[in-house]
């Protein structure tokens, strides 16, 4: 019997082995998926998501999380509109207190084993919107959406298709307020199973439902395919395959990963890439607009000053020392230097741009008038500053260079102003305890209504309690607001919210520094993205040319 030799054998194990290599690898290659001609949108959260439970969704990183996996009885359309969602039609009693809806019938949780099998879902019944609803108004659940429910007396669900819900009194934006993720409906098997975990375990019934999610790292999103909604041509939506999103906290390196063509998306504008990308005008540079859509609409976001008008000293408990600051710096400049022409300067009241209670002919608010400034300061005793304290502005970071703008302009007038920076989180408690006599603020808006600028300084939401920052209390404008709040009449209503607005500026509570701006940008192969002034995240429609 022939014996090859030892060099044979050798010989031809190594060529077996390549041999068995090279097939382990083409079969591994058959099983690996082809995602060269899949849809997948990809885009950064600088700040992270911490949770996917639409009951603690008050940031827009979590917002735009949730909007991809959850859905409620309406949705806002990119005028702000209410419009039909889970809820196909809806009809409001004569003296506004009662909303009645009448649901779809096709509307699907996403699959889970929760539901009975492997395999398997339900559909969504009026009951569950009482039940995400009570979910939300429960303290055990500490959701901080809980007062978006404060003026609702019941939510009764007669049928399966049948929601009513029941005012204590008239809110006129009670169907903007529907539309807030807050507002979502959710299934109670999987939240009573998962209890606290839930915010791990989505279960909706978006377009999207969550496939992997490794925190800080990476949240992939898979196409719903038994979805209710479909476009205008009988189409079924969502268009994309999956959504990638990455949480990388350094916002160069965002920029750069998008530049490179890594990311789809890039939100917003930050200091440390807006030269590179904008002209002085806000206009996409050259060497950019080829390659990369700007969209840019109104945003509702009113970036201010607030100062603490409960226990507050002097100086800041002077009116006119806190009118001179308002006069004693150029909004205008501050835009078009520090902001790159993004926004419109805060020259009028609270109530930003692109709200029917924004009045652009008031006369109210505050212009660059050193003359002014000078004469305020004056009147109330340090004329040129001269005997006025030391003054700290309480900022963060992020907003370093707007402050220290500030300092330098109400310098000239002979403030001394000091800027005092403070961590995110650090500076939320000083204004929470009261501890902030001047601090940076902003009010993005949670729902598409100037009220919601305005109970800002409602006495009883004040702060700890409420949302009322700088403590302001006033008689006429509590008496204001509680009719703005009661009347039907959008006339009325919008007229009140003026008067509002104007007394406020009269009193100064805050310094208004701007109106803030969306931008989007995109590669030019992305197509469909849709937005509103609320800054949403709607990817629906979108499509990715390859």
């Amino acid at each position: 019997m022939h014996r090859p030799s030892r060099h044979t054998t050798v010989k031809d194990m190594k060529q077996r082995i390549i041999l068995i290599s090279i097939l382990i690898l083409g079969l591994a290659g058959c099983r690996m998926p082809d995602n060269s001609r899949k849809q997948i949108f990809r885009y950064n959260e600088s700040a992270g998501i911490a949770t996917l439970d639409p009951a603690f969704a008050k940031d827009q990183s979590l917002i735009w999380g949730c909007t991809q996996l959850y859905n409620g009885l309406v949705r806002l359309d990119e005028q702000l509109q209410p419009q039909p969602c889970i809820a196909s039609k809806w009809t409001i009693s004569p003296d506004g207190k009662t909303y009645t809806f009448t649901l779809r019938t096709d509307v699907l949780f996403h699959k889970t084993p929760l539901f009975g099998t492997a395999d398997s879902t339900r559909r969504v019944v009026a009951e569950d919107f009482v039940y995400s609803f009570g979910r939300i108004t429960d303290p055990a659940t500490a959701s901080p959406g809980r007062w978006v429910f404060r003026d609702v007396d019941t939510f009764v669900a007669p049928d399966d298709t049948t929601l009513i819900i029941r005012l204590k009194q008239p809110f006129s934006p009670f169907l903007s307020v529907l539309g807030m993720m807050y507002c979502s409906v959710v299934p109670r098997e999987v939240v009573e199973h998962y209890g606290t975990d839930f915010r791990q375990h989505p279960c909706g019934t978006g377009p999207f439902y969550m496939q992997m999610w490794k925190e800080n790292v990476k949240l992939v999103l898979r196409r719903n395919n038994q979805y209710f909604e479909k476009d205008s041509l009988g189409r079924p939506l969502p268009y994309l395959d999956a959504v990638a999103i990455t949480f990388i906290v350094d916002k160069q390196t965002n920029f750069l990963e998008f530049v490179k063509g890594n990311l789809d998306f890039m939100n917003s504008l930050d200091a440390s890439y807006k030269d590179e990308l904008l002209t002085r005008t806000g206009q996409l540079k050259a060497k950019y607009a080829d390659r990369i859509d700007m969209i840019s609409t109104p945003f509702l976001n009113t970036e201010y000053l607030g100062f603490r008008m409960e226990g507050a000293t002097s100086p800041l408990s002077d009116r006119r020392i806190r009118q001179a600051i308002n006069y004693g710096f150029d909004r205008e400049k501050m835009m078009r230097y520090l902001r790159n022409g993004i926004g419109a300067p805060g020259c009028g009241g609270m109530v930003p741009q692109g709200l029917p209670g924004f009045d652009s002919v008031s006369g109210y608010g505050y212009s660059y008038n050193p003359s002014k400034a000078a004469q305020l300061l004056a009147e109330a005793g340090y004329p040129h500053g001269k005997g006025l304290p030391t003054i700290t502005l309480s900022t963060i970071s992020a907003y370093l260079d707007l402050c220290k703008y500030i300092q330098q302009q109400l310098g000239l007038l002979g403030m001394d102003i000091k800027v005092d920076v403070n961590p995110p989180a650090a500076l939320r408690e000083q204004i929470a305890q009261g501890k902030s006599s001047w601090f940076r603020g902003s009010w993005i808006a949670d729902y598409p209504d100037a009220e919601n600028y305005l109970s800002l300084f409602y006495s009883p939401n004040r702060c700890p309690v409420g949302s009322n920052y700088t403590r302001y209390a006033n008689r006429q404008y509590d008496r204001l607001y509680d009719r703005a709040k009661k009347t039907t009449s959008d006339t009325e209503r919008i007229a009140l919210y003026h008067t509002m607005d104007s007394l406020i500026m009269q009193e100064a509570p805050v310094v208004v520094l701007y109106y803030d701006q969306v931008l989007h940008f995109t590669h030019k192969n992305v197509h469909g993205l849709r937005s509103n002034a609320m800054n949403n995240l709607d990817l629906r429609y979108v499509t990715i040319e390859k």
